[in-house]
């Protein structure tokens, strides 16, 4: 069966987390993926997290379908020239000035491949104040509104446990490849340069923050679990100590979770004709319904509310999504063969399509596992591997 991005080589020479990820979902889906990285440290991420039996698990998910090169980006600019030449997509996050240290800006990239397209990658953007800045996901979630408004609202702001801005940059940086690569390709255009900063996806999914402050003056707090969009919005806790989460963004909803629990006379109150107005009497709704299911089991809530066509789900741990059927039924988590660990679960591709579905063809691959095999295809024979490997360069 044909991948949807048979035909495509994307050259991933980014590390950790963003960059990576955004060649992993083009890898899912048919783009031939090689990853460049640096013949000593490798991508951080081959040490970041567990491992089992010495193999990184984090690596093991990241590096899928990506055959693995190592390059001294700075005693091999001219070999990276050269496999880019070959490239439709070249993904990267230096520091902005590193890359045109080595010789190897846009501008000389584009100049040997006028059809490369170049995403760039990096914390706050190639321009601007604070371009030159290291930088991680972490400042981002910080200095984009998300940590300000995270947490209960006597306690500090909070940080989500995960890469959740690395992750939405990721997602970001792949549709702004595929934006770039259907002008060239559809419209007749050449290679673009994305310059993607990792906190600017962060103010987007964020909403409507920016233009309710711009213009009502208005400054989100901490709510916790509550939302200042609709009521009840809130995690409860069931009678057998599970926890549940409710949403009611859809006024039909809020009406059918109130008559559920027996408190159907607060529909008629003027202030429960909108979610906003709900969300300033989010006490009285919250104790409506926290106290009908503190009363009740997980099993009994979950009936009740699938009955009355009301939204809820449980609270789950990783644990819990192995385990569910509806998780199970669409192989959420599925299974890839790893040479070293045999069967390993891991999330699956990102979409479905009906026609060239995402496939995991490999797991993460040894360091430089490639590098022969991709090097003998620009020209470099075995002695011309040697002399670079003599320097250090690969």
């Amino acid at each position: 069966m044909p991948s949807a991005l048979d035909g495509v080589r994307v050259i991933d020479a980014s590390t950790l987390f963003a960059g990576p990820l955004a060649a992993t979902v083009l890898g899912d889906y048919g783009a031939e993926v090689i990853k460049v990285e640096h013949p000593v440290a490798g991508d951080p991420a081959r040490g970041h997290g567990p491992a089992k039996d010495g193999v990184p698990l984090w690596w093991t998910m990241l590096g899928r379908n990506k055959r693995t090169v190592t390059l001294d980006l700075s005693k091999a600019a001219p070999v990276f020239r050269r496999l880019l030449t070959s490239a439709d997509v070249l993904i990267e996050n230096f520091r902005p000035g590193t890359l045109e240290r080595w010789g190897l800006s846009p501008a000389v990239l584009q100049e040997e491949n006028p059809g490369l397209v170049i995403a760039r990658v990096t914390t706050y953007g190639q321009f601007g104040p604070y371009s030159s800045r290291p930088g991680f996901g972490t400042l981002a979630e910080a200095m984009s509104g998300f940590a300000a408004i995270t947490g209960s609202p006597d306690g500090p702001p909070t940080l989500p446990p995960f890469g959740l801005a690395d992750g939405i940059a990721a997602l970001t940086c792949a549709q702004a490849v595929m934006t770039a690569l259907y002008h060239r390709d559809v419209q007749g255009g050449g290679g673009q340069i994305i310059d993607l900063a990792i906190v600017e996806p962060m103010l987007t999914v964020l909403g409507m923050q920016a233009m309710v402050y711009d213009q009502l003056g208005i400054v989100q707090q901490r709510t916790g679990n509550r939302s200042v969009n609709n009521a009840p919005r809130n995690t409860y806790l069931t009678a057998d100590g599970k926890w549940v989460a409710i949403s009611t963004s859809a006024q039909a909803i809020a009406s059918r979770v109130m008559r559920l629990v027996g408190r159907p006379d607060l529909i008629d109150e003027p202030w429960f004709a909108s979610g906003v107005s709900r969300a300033a009497h989010a006490d009285e709704l919250d104790e409506a319904v926290g106290s009908w299911i503190a009363a009740r089991d997980l099993a009994e809530v979950r009936k009740a509310f699938d009955e009355a066509q009301a939204a809820v789900a449980p609270i789950y741990d990783i644990a819990d999504v192995f385990t569910d059927p509806q998780f199970l039924a669409r192989d959420s988590v599925t299974t890839a063969d790893d040479p070293t660990l045999g069967p390993v679960r891991m999330p699956g591709p990102l979409y479905r399509l009906s026609s060239t579905p995402g496939r995991i063809d490999w797991t993460g691959r040894e360091l430089g596992a490639d590098t022969d095999e991709v090097l003998a295809a620009l020209g470099y024979d075995e002695d011309a591997r040697a002399a670079l490997r003599a320097q250090g360069a690969i």
